[in-house]
C-alpha cells in the first residue's frame, strides 16, 4: 500500500488527491519503494470487490490497519419493527506491543460514532 506522509497536516481534499495520485501510479506501474514505506496505520478495502468481512494482517512496522468491507443495507429490529439500515461492516487489527487494547477498543467505538452520523466530522 503506498503511504501519504503527514496526514494529520492535510486537509481532506489533499489526502483525496494524494490518493488518487497514488492510484493513478499503481494503475500505471509507477509506485517506487519508497512510496510503499514507513507507514503506521493502513485503511484496507475489499468493498470494491464485494467482501463482506475479513481481517486485516499488520505488515511491520505497521502498527494497526483498519479493515472495510461492502456496505450493504440490512434490516434491523428496533423494538418493534425491522427496519432497513446501511451496515459497514469494518475491522481492527493492532499490534499489542504498541497499543493498548482498551485505547484501540476506545478509537474502535469512535470510530463507529463518526460513521453512525458523519456531521459529527
Amino acid at each position: 500500500m503506498p503511504v501519504i506522509r503527514d496526514v494529520d497536516k492535510k486537509s481532506l481534499w489533499e489526502l483525496t488527491a494524494k490518493s488518487a495520485e497514488f492510484a493513478r501510479k499503481a494503475k500505471d506501474r509507477k509506485l517506487k519503494p519508497a512510496d510503499m514505506q514507513g507507514g503506521c496505520f493502513t485503511i484496507s478495502s475489499l468493498g470494491s470487490i464485494g467482501g463482506t468481512g475479513f481481517t486485516p494482517i499488520i505488515n511491520a512496522p505497521e502498527v494497526a490497519i483498519l479493515g472495510v468491507s461492502k456496505l450493504a443495507v440490512k434490516p434491523q429490529w428496533n423494538g418493534s419493527e425491522f427496519v432497513p439500515r446501511k451496515m459497514l461492516p469494518v475491522s481492527l487489527s493492532y499490534d499489542h506491543r504498541a497499543i493498548n487494547g482498551v485505547d484501540a477498543g476506545q478509537f474502535f467505538t469512535y470510530l463507529g460514532e463518526l460513521l453512525v452520523d458523519i456531521r459529527r466530522l
